[in-house]
């Protein structure tokens, strides 16, 4: 994959970053160092992308695996010199109910996180078990329960 077209994909796809990157970082600036460390992985993994599914499943599989690496990588996060603009997104009333979901979402492991985030993104569970490598209906059966999860988080803020 050449240059061009992977900074075309990238761009077609950068919301599904973005949403990733809100549900594993608090601050924008963290936000915008993992943004940069997920693309950069994604241009290291491309030359192994074959096409065998669709540019979005593979994105979404490195996005998340790099997003939950980096998350557990011990010491300071990595700051980079390049600037970048804003993330969408960014709130700007707390109260704001995407807000209040974000929040709850931010309390979830790691897999859960990952798995809401696909479930919001109007992913079938089909192609969430094959972003996951989960089956089908252990899927629903994760979803289900971070679902009622999360009911709760956003009834009992605390």
């Amino acid at each position: 994959m050449d240059e061009i077209t992977f900074l075309r994909l990238i761009e077609t796809h950068q919301d599904i970053l973005y949403k990733i990157c809100r549900v594993y970082r608090n601050t924008p600036e963290d936000r915008k160092d993992l943004f940069q460390e997920i693309v950069y992985q994604l241009w290291k993994s491309a030359p192994g992308f074959r096409g065998q599914s669709a540019f979005s499943t593979w994105m979404y599989r490195v996005a998340l695996t790099t997003a939950i690496a980096d998350f557990r990588k011990p010491g300071p996060p990595l700051r980079y010199v390049a600037q970048l603009p804003d993330l969408p997104g960014e709130p700007d009333d707390p109260e704001e109910p995407r807000e209040r979901l974000f929040r709850a979402i931010g309390v979830l492991a790691p897999a859960e996180k990952a798995l809401i985030t696909l479930y919001l993104e109007d992913l079938t569970y089909r192609e969430i078990a094959d972003i996951t490598g989960l089956s089908e209906n252990n899927v629903g059966v994760k979803l289900n329960r971070i679902r009622r999860k999360l009911e709760l988080l956003l009834k009992n803020p605390s």
